[in-house]
């Protein structure tokens, strides 16, 4: 079936910014008596949206209010990341080559807070039709919600939208929406993303023409 219409997830996908998320929840949930490791956080919680990230690890009966929680981790990370660096330039590329064709947009477990002045930055914000973040869903992924919201900005039917991932959770939120998806490697073991169609190293244009082919 042909594309008409593709969805970026943000962190780790869009954004090569996992490594950088990881750094500040493995300081932000030591300074709350929670340690956390770079295994445990992709073992456990990536591809999570924030909420349910801080709720999963800080659980119930954690003292700390867990919105002051995600505010803190937004600073750290847009202090980091800002300036746009982490969408590196193959991937503008490939992002504007498709904007030309088709309707493009992001869904992120993210916040909207953290998302836009990256993709402001890198010059990408003109070129999407609209972002789904976490502060616009109930329930964040594996859940659909965040991806059918996403079918009106596109105009397109489920079967018509091509989803890229990184993640076991963003896979499953996609697929159960009804759309299609292809994994990047990096944040995860590759034998956790066997739920896409496809496994690939890199978003490139070469990679979209072919998609769009």
């Amino acid at each position: 079936m042909p594309v008409r219409a593709i969805v970026f997830d943000f962190n780790g996908t869009l954004s090569d910014d996992e490594p950088v998320l990881c750094e500040i929840f493995v300081e932000l949930f030591a300074e709350h008596g929670k340690p956390l490791s770079a295994q445990e956080y992709f073992d456990h919680l990536a591809g999570h949206s924030d909420p349910e990230i801080v709720h999963r690890w800080l659980g119930p009966d954690h003292p700390a209010d867990e919105q002051e929680v995600i505010e803190e981790r937004i600073r750290r990370y847009r202090a980091a990341v800002a300036d746009g660096h982490t969408i590196h330039e193959p991937v503008r590329e490939a992002v504007r080559y498709a904007a030309q064709r088709v309707p493009v947009a992001i869904v992120s477990g993210a916040m909207r807070a953290e998302i836009e002045p990256v993709v402001e930055s890198a010059g990408l914000a003109p070129l999407l039709r609209g972002i789904v973040a976490a502060d616009d869903v109930v329930h964040g992924k594996p859940h659909p919600e965040g991806y059918l919201k996403a079918l009106p900005l596109l105009g397109a039917e489920p079967g018509d939208v091509l989803v890229f991932e990184d993640t076991e959770a963003g896979i499953a939120s996609a697929t159960a929406a009804g759309l299609r998806v292809i994994a990047k490697r990096g944040t995860l073991d590759p034998h956790r993303l066997a739920g896409a169609e496809e496994i690939v190293d890199a978003i490139d244009v070469d990679l979209i023409r072919r998609v769009l082919a």
